[in-house]
C-alpha cells in the first residue's frame, strides 16, 4: 500500500516517501480501528465512508508530513483505490509459523477483513500451518470485541492463559487479549510503538518463535 500511495501523490504532484507513508500509517490506522470498532465501516453508508477514508487519508499523509485539505485527501484516495492489489505474506510468516507448527501449536489467524480467509492464506502460502480461521464475518464483531478473541479459544480448545496473540496493533490486538486475559505480543516492525509499555514485544515473527520457545 506504501508504494500505491507514493504513486497516487506523485500523479497529483505530491511527493512523499515510503517511508514517510508507513510512519503515517502507523498514525492513521490506529484511529481505523477505534472507528471502526466504535461503527463498523461495512454498516455505514456510502457517504459516511466515503468521508472516513477522506479523513483516513488525510491523516496517513499528515504522518508522512504532508498536511493537505481534506478533498485533496479523497482525490489521493480514490486513486489508490483504481489499483488492483492483493495480500502478500511478510518474508519470515512461512518459516516462523512451520517452526512454530513443528512445536505441536495451535496455529489461528484472527482478522478483522469481512470475508473468507481460507483461499487467502492458501493463496499466500500459508494455509498448511495454519489450523483455522476466524473473521468479523464469522464471528459478527471485530477485534478488540471480547467474543473475537473467545471464538478462537473454544476453536483451538485452549484457556486464556495457554494462548498468545500477535498483533501489530495495540487498540485491537494488544488490548483486545488482555481483556479476555490471553497474553498479547507486540509485533512492532518499525519500532514506532514506543508508548505502549509493560508487554512483550517483537521487531519479527521470529521473535514470536523465541517467545513460544521460552514458555515451553
Amino acid at each position: 500500500m506504501e508504494e500505491i500511495q507514493v504513486a497516487a501523490c506523485r500523479e497529483i504532484g505530491l511527493s512523499v516517501t515510503r517511508e514517510g507513508i508507513l510512519k503515517g500509517y502507523h498514525v492513521a490506522d490506529d484511529y481505523f480501528n477505534r472507528e471502526n470498532a466504535r461503527a463498523s465501516l461495512a454498516g455505514r453508508s456510502e457517504e459516511d465512508r466515503g468521508e472516513f477514508f477522506a479523513r483516513y487519508e488525510q491523516m496517513v499523509l499528515l504522518g508522512a508530513g504532508l498536511a493537505v485539505t481534506l478533498p485533496l485527501a479523497r482525490q489521493v484516495w480514490r486513486l489508490t483505490t483504481l489499483v488492483p492489489r492483493e495480500f502478500a505474506a511478510y518474508e519470515d510468516a512461512a518459516p516462523v509459523l512451520r517452526a512454530l507448527k513443528k512445536r505441536g501449536l495451535t496455529l489461528a489467524v484472527i482478522s478483522n477483513l469481512n470475508r473468507d480467509m481460507g483461499p487467502m492464506v492458501k493463496e499466500m502460502g500459508l494455509g498448511e500451518y495454519l489450523d483455522f480461521c476466524v473473521t468479523s464475518k464469522e464471528v459478527g464483531e471485530e477485534k478488540p470485541h471480547p467474543l473475537v478473541f473467545l471464538t478462537a479459544l473454544r476453536k483451538a480448545g485452549v484457556e486464556p492463559n495457554e494462548a498468545l496473540h500477535v498483533g501489530d496493533q495495540v487498540y485491537s490486538d494488544v488490548e483486545g487479549a488482555r481483556a479476555v486475559g490471553i497474553t498479547p505480543v507486540l509485533l512492532d516492525r518499525h519500532g514506532w510503538h514506543g508508548e505502549a509499555k509493560g508487554l512483550m514485544r517483537v521487531r519479527g515473527l521470529w521473535g514470536v518463535e523465541e517467545v513460544a520457545a521460552s514458555r515451553g
